[in-house]
């Protein structure tokens, strides 16, 4: 791809961490647009036709995966790389299905950022953890697939975990455990 055609539109509400990704990928080639929630970049979308975007998945309003959704229905669709301190499997899977390229979890530096939104086929050859998740681990991937069902409802999530709301915000507050 020509690097004047190559748009990259970055969806964070970290508006440090947006400037600085915006830099790197300057460099790197890019022409970089920002937006910090799901309407400024449904708007930017409009606006300069990405033809790449890295979406956090955790936004304030609309959740980065109705992002990813709006900018893969658009034509010719971007290719999207999903970023998140809050990884799970569940948003992984749905990410993918959405339109998103790859699944990065925080912290990844723009090289890995970068070979993410460049790839553009599988590859069969990763590595895969012979250790099974943690209990933890499956918990966690069991609230945020239940959390996903409900369309982000912590209310409606807690009722179908038949836990506390107080308890699941608690749970949710906090940091994902490592996978093992």
């Amino acid at each position: 791809m020509n690097t004047a055609e190559m748009k990259l539109l970055i969806v964070e509400d970290d508006v440090d961490f947006a400037a600085v990704l915006a830099r790197a990928m300057k460099k790197r080639g890019f022409v970089v647009s920002i937006a910090h929630d799901a309407e400024q970049a449904h708007a930017e979308a409009v606006r300069t036709a990405p033809s790449h975007a890295v979406v956090d998945l955790k936004l304030p309003g609309e959740s980065g995966l109705k992002v990813v959704e709006q900018l893969a229905s658009r034509s010719p669709a971007p290719a999207i790389v999903v970023l998140t301190g809050y990884a799970s499997i569940v948003t992984a899977v749905e990410a993918v299905r959405l339109g998103a390229r790859h699944y990065l979890a925080k912290p990844a530096d723009a090289d890995e950022i970068l070979a993410a939104l460049l790839r553009d086929r599988p590859d069969a050859e990763i590595d895969v953890n012979p250790e099974p998740l943690t209990v933890a681990r499956l918990e966690w991937e069991h609230i945020q697939k239940v959390l996903n069902e409900h369309d982000g409802n912590i209310s409606a999530t807690a009722r179908a975990l038949k836990m506390h709301r107080r308890t699941l915000q608690r749970k949710l507050d906090k940091n994902p455990p490592k996978p093992t």
